[in-house]
């Protein structure tokens, strides 16, 4: 009996080859079936995210359905709901509240190669109940005309008696300050940490109060001249046309902690699939949006953050900072250290 081989075209091969090629290059969330839905439950509030929206429905045809709010009421939400939750994703700012979802139990492990490859392993908890999708830096911003910034090159600076007065802070209350001191903890222990803490509330120069924007503003009126804030509250001020936003930067500069020995701390916002999703692969797909080029430009824009995925570029405010070496402790860490952070704050005066 004879074998036939059955001749294929030169032309064939080759439309064979550039359609496996076409496919390689489609990033896995925009492939396979289009169509449904995915429910958001996001602590963000942001009116640039809607071009996310737009953008993730017009690639997959998935409808994106969101409920906004504060994150810890959509976190008890989602929990009230139990089984019967419409949540497929919930996303918030800060690793803290992140790690609270976690052990809250109403996020699921999720397994993905885009996840993984895209995302630095120190901003997603190790078995894939969350990832984070942007960051930023906390960091110094100080009075020109009376601060050296030589006198506050780390943040154990904020605890040195030369800084008697001369520091404004929000409430340790605040999860920003929380996952600072959890970060803290993790490189000198709880012990140290709350002498460090007990110090920075002895240098405080009024009662904190307000929010970050609050800090810089007090540092430009005169009433402290230092202060600890997130880096995009800062870098939005470069966007602002108002007075007194101007005359906030012209008064003030930027310093990033710990430059000579682990880095600048750095907290992300995140999201995790809900454990209970009824739409799953479609949660999935749209984590894995988040984590695109396109998408994480967009995500970052809207509110001055860096990027968590390397090579996006940056908005013009944050170029102006430079470049800086950041601390690669886990989010995952300093997230579950929040708890402890609060009793020894509370525990050290700084209220």
């Amino acid at each position: 009996m004879t074998l036939v081989t059955p001749r294929i075209s030169r032309r064939a091969l080759l439309g064979t080859a550039a359609g496996l090629a076409a496919t390689a290059s489609v990033p896995a969330w925009a492939q396979g079936a289009a169509g449904g839905v995915v429910n958001l439950y996001t602590g963000r509030h942001y009116d640039t995210d809607e071009a996310i929206y737009t953008n993730f429905t017009k690639a997959t045809g998935i409808k994106v359905n969101r409920i906004e709010g504060d994150a810890d009421a959509l976190l008890q939400r989602i929990r009230t709901e139990g089984a019967n939750s419409p949540a497929d994703v919930f996303v918030t700012v800060d690793a803290g509240r992140l790690w609270r979802a976690h052990q809250a139990g109403v996020l699921q492990p999720v397994k993905s190669a885009a996840l993984e490859a895209a995302i630095p392993a120190h901003f997603r908890e190790p078995e894939g109940h969350w990832f984070g999708l942007s960051k930023r830096a906390r960091v110094f911003i100080y009075d020109k005309a009376k601060f050296n910034p030589a006198d506050a090159p780390t943040y154990e600076s904020l605890a040195d008696p030369k800084l008697k007065g001369k520091v404004v802070i929000r409430s340790s209350t605040n999860i920003y300050n929380q996952s600072l001191t959890g970060a803290m903890i993790a490189v000198h222990g709880e012990a140290k940490t709350e002498e460090w803490a007990r110090g920075l509330a002895a240098n405080l120069a009024r009662p904190p109060r307000g929010g970050d924007r609050d800090q810089f503003y007090a540092v430009a009126a005169g009433e402290g001249e230092i202060a600890v804030v997130n880096t995009y509250y800062y870098a939005n001020l470069f966007r602002s046309n108002d007075a007194k936003d101007k005359d906030v930067l012209a008064r003030t500069g930027i310093i990033f902690p710990n430059q000579n020995d682990r880095g600048t701390h750095v907290n992300i916002s995140g999201a995790g699939v809900v454990k209970t999703a009824p739409n799953k692969a479609n949660a999935i797909r749209f984590l894995e949006y988040l984590a695109s080029p396109d998408a994480q430009t967009i995500f970052a824009e809207g509110n001055s953050e860096y990027p968590v995925v390397r090579g996006t570029k940056l908005v013009a405010a944050l170029q102006q900072f430079g470049e800086f070496r950041e601390d690669t402790l886990s989010a995952a860490t300093f997230g579950r250290n929040n708890e402890a952070a609060l009793r020894l704050t509370d525990r050290a005066g700084w209220k």
